[in-house]
């Protein structure tokens, strides 16, 4: 019942925004069309916007018997991102998969950049252009503040208190939250704002928009993926990063330096702390160092 659409727009969405490759997006295809197999079998027909929590979990304990705990993940984590999606585009308002616990098979690592690596990108940048100086601001602030890239695209100018050394994040479920930034990140969004934005003749609705594209609106995600990927090709780096990359970078780099991970929590604008824990199994020798120099029993 009109899978096919959503599925197509998804995959989209997967090889433009998340920049995934060509094999992992067609297994994400995979699972979906195991799901629908499930229900031409069962003969439920229901569209992907109408699917109960119960259907699914009947199909996720028929999938549970025929492969191992890491393949059930993996269609878990697979169903859970497509309808996570549905439910960011507005097509659902909950995921059926929410409650539904992933069989426990080990975590893995988010990839992150070295402060030098970094670096590198922000070099690469052709400050010749305006385009080059807005660049550097956005991946000044995407690193300097630890966004999504969401949340970077939607920054508005009121947003931006400088003068208390915070900007105002408008994060997931529309909850706002305050994130400290530094004079550094601060001076690059001045310039950008001083020496380029002020030059752009802006679109109706726009005019509070923060950071915007040559043509006066707002800057879609995909176009913030496609600068750096474009970036690392540059640099040579090999490594598949992306603009939530430079968010895990953020967070590692603070846990790394002595960052409580409370705190941590707070400017990443998780609701759960254990989800922020990811990043304590980032660097087990930076733990051991703690543990050597802060406990009375070392």
């Amino acid at each position: 019942m009109n899978w096919n659409r959503y599925i197509k727009d998804y995959q989209s969405y997967l090889r433009i925004e998340r920049g995934l490759s060509k094999n992992t997006i067609e297994n994400y295809g995979f699972d979906i069309e195991r799901l629908c197999l499930f229900l031409e079998t069962n003969q439920i027909e229901v569209s992907p916007l109408k699917i109960s929590d119960e259907t699914v979990q009947q199909f996720i304990y028929a999938v549970a018997k025929e492969v191992n705990p890491r393949s059930q993940a993996r269609i878990i984590s697979g169903l859970k991102s497509f309808f996570g999606y549905l439910v960011f585009e507005d097509y659902r308002n909950d995921n059926p998969l929410e409650l539904i616990e992933t069989p426990k098979t080990g975590r893995k690592l988010p990839d992150t950049l070295s402060v030098q690596e970094i670096d590198s990108l922000i070099a690469a940048i052709d400050l010749s252009t305006n385009e080059g100086e807005r660049n550097r601001a956005i991946i000044e602030t995407l690193y300097g503040c630890g966004l999504r890239v969401s949340e970077l695209v939607s920054l508005k100018i009121s947003d931006l208190f400088f003068d208390e050394g915070f900007i105002k994040i408008t994060g997931k479920g529309n909850k706002e939250r305050f994130v400290p930034i530094g004079k550094f990140t601060q001076k690059y969004i001045q310039m950008y704002q001083k020496d380029v934005r002020v030059n752009l003749i802006i679109k109706k609705g726009f005019e509070d928009t923060l950071f915007l594209n040559r043509r006066g609106s707002q800057l879609t995600r995909a176009m913030i993926f496609t600068i750096i990927k474009d970036l690392a090709v540059k640099i040579g780096l090999n490594k598949n990063i992306s603009p939530h990359t430079l968010r895990h970078s953020f967070a590692t780099h603070l846990l790394e330096n002595g960052a409580d991970l409370r705190s941590i929590q707070l400017m990443l604008g998780h609701e759960s702390i254990t989800t922020t824990e990811i990043y304590v199994h980032l660097d087990r020798s930076f733990l051991k160092e703690v543990m050597h120099s802060f406990h009375p029993r070392k």
